[in-house]
């Protein structure tokens, strides 16, 4: 008796599932898309209106697929089980062809977690490959490879190598770049408010005779002062006091999206690491129980919970929090093409506890985990009540509120983060006549909108429909890649580059940088899968219209490759040698070119300065690194002494809470950082801009950072937050 065959994606999860099966069962592995267009050529055949793709058996994969056919004549059963998705559904397509058999044919199983159960679950109940998803894929495979293959070269051709465009990063990429001319373009405003202390509690100025004070109503430093003065000798009466219980409603489970955002601003994970450490979580790890997955399927937009999964989870939380705190509760994707069949993030059993893998796991799995796992548990629980109170006092010219809050039930933050502390007032009566103990007024400004976080900018691709869960990480890394975007203190900063290549679309390619128009484009994709369009003719009424702007561009769009003479002949032709860029930074070239290919390193030519080397008197000279300008001793290599160009930026009233020194401002390859000026003796460092402030719960130095969009104050220790 033969074998049964099940073909997967990834090692990984071959050797998992492999575990949960007897010796009749072969589990192999495809190792990703086994066919593919060609990467030489254009690879799609255009006949009579119909877009033919003509794949190939990748080059790293001609011995998998040899591989997989000699086992798959062994078998009796072949069982495509890739990813639940139109990735996976394709894949399985492919995997069908190479073994010369029909893909609708062969048993498909799928499931959403790697667990022996799950398994043996899909084995019993297997379905057909779903061609209306495969037809899915292979309209948004072919939709990349026409606007990669036409307008990438055009880029290229008028701007400078190396560049590239698609639907995606580079409607993606308009975004960062539209955030930066609002930046760039935008003006601070000055504005005071006026705070009064009363009973050593401050309230806000809200009215002054009579009007309701707007943002922007005192403008000047005069205009407060005076306010100040007029009501500093004035008494007030306690005219109304507001009691009221509110609600924080407990979060929904994690889909990609949100992982991915939570990941980076609470753990500083970047996506593309979320979604790594996530596939090893998926696809099994060891554990206490044996090898098998902890979580459910990453990528996914859907909020649904298995209902099995939902009574664990309610089980738990009673069992080891309390009974008052568990709730069920559904959530639904705001994602019209959400597909609800699949489940949100969560941990395959609420039973293997973050404690119980503390010994099995890596310190970044755990971490991540355990994010997940809370995650999952606090969307089952209760919803937070704080009693808030707002005290109004009164006189004839003006009106002060004082606001206080105080935690009642803390629900779902018993296992999901903590709740700000508590703002509790002094015992305050209404008609009580109450006296200033002082009065300011304090100066602001208005503040640019902030640039946008790699987890900032998925949630806005999200929100405008913009790619779906599988291409948020590779954009976004894309974008990085292509020297479209930098990162700079976890900001996406667009380079020149990108201003250059986002205008040049805007005027001649509008519809490749239109939210609108790729979100609908998805749409179109989704409408495919749920066999309600036809694939062939999306490409078409795509495909036409691109092909006439791309005729159009390559007369209408002017070159824009920099080329500045440097005043030296050409040592082959004679010609004028110039600067020019490409791929991997400027260079020097011929302006013969073509004709004349002569090319050598730009080096810059170093500029001199007064300072000595403090290792062996030398001159010391200004060299340009990966991170900007910096000195180097001019006697390199005999002496190969560095240092910053500028002295690094000090923390006038913060000292070090190790050792008292001061506190400065580092850099490393992570990015920015505060470290203690006595380093390597002293290695206290904060991720924070600390502050003169110590931590309530463990006096430690504590700092300032933005969490969940508000400014707080968090102890570089312990953790304790509380709102600035």
């Amino acid at each position: 008796m033969g074998k049964k065959l099940i073909i997967v994606e990834s090692p990984a999860k071959a050797k998992t599932i492999k575990n949960f099966l007897g010796k009749d069962y072969e589990v192999v592995a495809s190792k990703g898309h086994i066919r593919d267009l060609p990467k030489s050529s254009f690879g799609i055949k255009i006949e009579e209106d119909k877009f033919i793709p003509q794949y190939r058996v990748t080059k790293d994969h001609q011995q998998i697929a040899k591989e997989l056919k000699e086992k798959a004549k062994k078998a009796d059963t072949i069982y495509i089980a890739t990813d639940e998705d139109r990735e996976g559904e394709a894949i399985g397509y492919h995997i069908a062809h190479i073994l010369g058999k029909k893909p609708e044919e062969l048993p498909r199983i799928v499931f959403h977690e790697i667990t022996k159960k799950a398994i043996k679950n899909a084995l019993e109940n297997p379905r057909r490959i779903d061609l209306n998803r495969v037809n899915a894929q292979q309209a948004r495979r072919l939709l990349d490879r026409i606007v990669g293959y036409k307008l990438s070269p055009l880029l290229a051709k008028k701007i400078q190598r190396g560049l590239s465009a698609g639907r995606v990063q580079s409607s993606a990429l308009k975004i960062v770049v539209d955030r930066e001319r609002e930046i760039r373009a935008f003006k601070p405003q000055e504005y005071w408010s006026i705070e009064g202390i009363f009973k050593k509690s401050e309230g806000n100025l809200i009215k002054y005779h009579g009007k309701k004070l707007e943002k922007f109503d005192i403008k000047t430093k005069e205009q407060a002062q005076n306010i100040v003065n007029e009501l500093k000798p004035l008494t007030y009466n306690v005219s109304k006091i507001e009691k009221k219980t509110t609600t924080v409603k407990s979060p929904a489970p994690f889909m990609t999206s949100t992982l991915q955002q939570v990941a980076s601003s609470e753990l500083g994970f970047s996506p593309k690491k979320t979604m790594s450490i996530a596939q090893k979580l998926y696809e099994g790890v060891k554990t206490p129980v044996g090898e098998t997955g902890i979580i459910t399927y990453m990528r996914t937009d859907s909020l649904n919970i298995a209902d099995e999964a939902q009574k664990a989870a309610l089980d738990m939380i009673k069992q080891s929090i309390g009974e008052e705190y568990a709730e069920p509760k559904t959530y639904k994707t705001k994602s019209s093409s959400a597909q609800e069949a699949h489940e949100a993030i969560r941990p395959v059993d609420v039973r293997l506890t973050p404690d119980d893998l503390k010994n099995y796991l890596t310190k970044d799995e755990l971490k991540l985990y355990t994010l997940i796992y809370n995650r999952f548990l606090a969307s089952q629980m209760k919803d937070a009540k704080f009693e808030t109170q707002n005290i109004y006092l009164t006189n004839d010219k003006s009106e002060f509120k004082i606001s206080g809050r105080r935690l009642l039930f803390d629900g779902f933050y018993k296992v999901y983060g903590k709740p700000s502390a508590d703002t509790l007032l002094p015992e305050f009566k209404e008609g009580e006549e109450v006296k200033l103990d002082e009065i300011k007024a304090t100066q602001h400004f208005t503040k640019p909108p902030e640039r946008y976080t790699e987890a900032s900018l998925i949630k806005k691709l999200e929100s405008l429909g913009i790619g779906r869960p599988s291409t948020y990480a590779p954009t976004i890394t894309l974008l990085q890649n292509r020297n479209y975007v930098e990162v700079k203190d976890k900001k996406l900063h667009p380079t020149d580059t990108a201003f250059t290549v986002i205008e040049t679309l805007e005027k001649h390619f509008p519809d490749i940088v239109d939210a609108n128009f790729t979100a609908n484009m998805e749409e179109m994709l989704d409408s495919i899968a749920g066999a309600k369009k036809d694939w062939q003719e999306v490409l078409k009424e795509f495909y036409n219209p691109f092909i006439e702007l791309i005729k159009k561009g390559e007369k209408e769009i002017p070159s824009q490759k920099i080329a500045k003479p440097i005043g030296e002949p050409c040592p082959q032709c004679g010609s004028e040698l110039v600067i020019r860029k490409g791929r991997f930074g400027e260079f020097i070239a011929c302006s013969n070119y073509p004709k004349c290919k002569y090319t050598r390193p730009l080096e810059e030519e170093e500029k001199k300065t007064d300072v000595k080397c403090d290792k062996c008197g030398a001159d010391m000279v200004i060299k340009r690194g990966k991170r900007g300008e910096f000195l180097a001793c001019s006697n390199y290599p005999e002496c190969k002494n560095t240092k910053p160009l500028k002295e690094p930026e000090k923390l006038e009233d913060v000292k070090c809470p190790e050792c008292g020194g001061d506190i400065i401002k580092r850099s490393s390859r992570r990015g920015e950082f505060y470290g203690c000026s006595n380093y390597p003796e002293c290695k206290f460092i904060s991720k924070f801009r600390p502050v003169n402030k110590k931590c309530p719960e463990c006096g430690y130095l504590m700092a300032e950072r933005t969490y969940r969009n508000k400014d707080i104050y968090e102890c570089i220790k312990c953790k304790h937050r509380e709102e600035q």
